[in-house]
């Protein structure tokens, strides 16, 4: 499979927080860096996610938004 987006990230799944709808999924990133990422339970389900696979977490975004306090 080929994309358009450039940032993929490879990782592992480290947990699965399901909900009625959507689940969060948080795959670590190795070195301390975590990303989670919410999709639906459709999504999770016909993907087959479980602990511990591996998987890429691909980002396409025309913003990313900064801020400080």
């Amino acid at each position: 499979m080929k994309l358009s987006a450039r940032n993929m990230l490879k990782g592992t799944i480290t947990e699965i927080e399901t909900g009625a709808v959507n689940c969060v999924v948080k795959v670590d990133l190795g070195g301390g860096k975590i990303i989670s990422s919410m999709i639906t339970m459709d999504a999770c389900k016909d993907m087959d996610l479980k602990v511990g696979a591996e998987v890429y977490a691909i980002i396409k975004s025309s913003n990313v938004i900064l801020g400080t306090m």
